[in-house]
């Protein structure tokens, strides 16, 4: 019985432990999406251009197609904005901006002076569409195929080595489809 008092503790620490240790082969970025592999919200969201007027995914349909998340305020959406700039020059694929929480104006001067690699931009300044796509923080990028599903989510700044590597492989392997 006096052993037990030892060995029950012990396998709990043991149990703890390798929990524990199995998490440090995770990577933080990889925060797996529960969209991935659904139907892209139907949120309407309002056009950065024209406020009046909305945009929603339904509207892509047919196209493979990137959502990118960004804000004028986000340190991390200036790192990848030249690699965003390159990828529609390579045009690829349509990429739809996603203003978040950000002001119009804020974003409307951001785009003029870095460039607009978008296809269009839309305007959540409340962050409920945000909400319904699952946004962690900014940046973040979604691939979207020809029926409108989520097939990839990245967290982060897009890299030229995400691209080459991940995304651009994808998104060619949807366009076949």
């Amino acid at each position: 019985m006096r052993s037990l008092k030892f060995l029950i503790p012990l396998v709990i620490a043991l149990g703890i432990g390798w929990f524990l240790y199995a998490g440090l082969g995770n990577n933080p970025r990889e925060i797996p999406s529960p969209l991935v592999g659904r139907t892209a919200p139907a949120t309407p969201i309002a056009l950065l251009n024209e406020p009046d007027r909305t945009w929603s995914p339904e509207q892509m349909k047919g196209k493979v197609w990137l959502l990118n998340v960004w804000g004028s305020w986000c340190s991390g959406c200036q790192v990848e904005h030249p690699v965003l700039l390159d990828l529609a020059r390579q045009n690829v694929a349509p990429i739809v901006g996603l203003a978040w929480k950000d002001r119009p104006q804020a974003s409307k001067d951001w785009l003029a002076k870095l460039g607009d690699p978008y296809v269009l931009n839309v305007s959540d300044q409340t962050g409920k569409a945000a909400i319904d796509w699952g946004v962690y923080g900014a940046p973040e990028t979604f691939v979207i195929d020809k029926a409108g599903v989520i097939r990839d989510k990245h967290i982060g700044p897009l890299t030229p080595e995400v691209l080459a590597g991940r995304l651009v492989p994808l998104m060619r392997r949807l366009q076949a489809q």
